[in-house]
């Protein structure tokens, strides 16, 4: 299967490389034409801080930061942001004019939650959602819902790829989108033209990379 992957360069920067991959996948909830592979992306450190940098200028002008909660893996990605961000005169009205970095636990059965010890991160704080990938904008509805349960003022959702421009009336700042992958496709599993035409499944797919079946 990796002999099919196809790299999808940034055009805003050459070091930010998409690794994707097509043929028939299944996620948690629906069935995709692409597996999009941000692996290296999210892991090693030259291409985090690049896709950060890129991020962060889509918040230039905004007035306050205070928090970064992180989706898929994105951590490395969150910390860059949070320095770029800094670096770019984003102000936060923490005690310490520093952003917070967090990730939303996950229990059992889905549910988003942030334990007592961490909810001064995100109570009344100016918040930006980032996440690996938002296709059918469902995990990152979840996150928002969590993060506006806590009461945290959403100041902007960064994804790394999105195929959706905006998710919960709030739009999505995305490195790559749609016309990078101008064929991408997102299906419940049992509308999937792939599998109605009797194609195998490659693999199962998530935030965390995939298993060949």
């Amino acid at each position: 299967m990796e002999s099919r992957t196809t790299k999808i360069y940034s055009e805003t920067n050459g070091n930010v490389v998409l690794r994707v991959i097509k043929g028939h996948f299944a996620t948690s909830h629906s069935h995709v034409n692409y597996f999009v592979d941000m692996t290296t992306l999210k892991s090693r450190q030259a291409e985090a801080k690049a896709a950060a940098e890129i991020l962060a200028r889509k918040y230039a002008s905004t007035t306050y930061v205070d928090t970064i909660v992180c989706m898929d893996g994105c951590e490395v990605i969150g910390a860059y942001l949070a320095e770029s961000l800094t670096k770019v005169g984003i102000m936060s009205l923490n005690m310490h004019n520093t952003i917070y970095v967090v990730t939303p636990e996950a229990r059992n059965d889905g549910q988003l939650i942030f334990r007592d010890n961490m909810q001064f991160m995100i109570k009344g704080k100016h918040v930006i959602l980032l996440t690996a990938n938002a296709t059918t904008g469902r995990t990152v509805s979840r996150a928002l819902e969590c993060i506006q349960y806590y009461d945290g003022k959403i100041e902007g959702i960064s994804a790394i790829f999105s195929a959706v421009s905006s998710t919960e009336n709030v739009e999505v700042n995305a490195i790559f989108g749609p016309k990078d992958i101008s064929d991408y496709e997102s299906y419940e599993a049992s509308k999937c033209p792939q599998c109605k035409a009797k194609v195998k499944l490659d693999a199962i797919i998530n935030s965390y990379g995939y298993s060949k079946l």
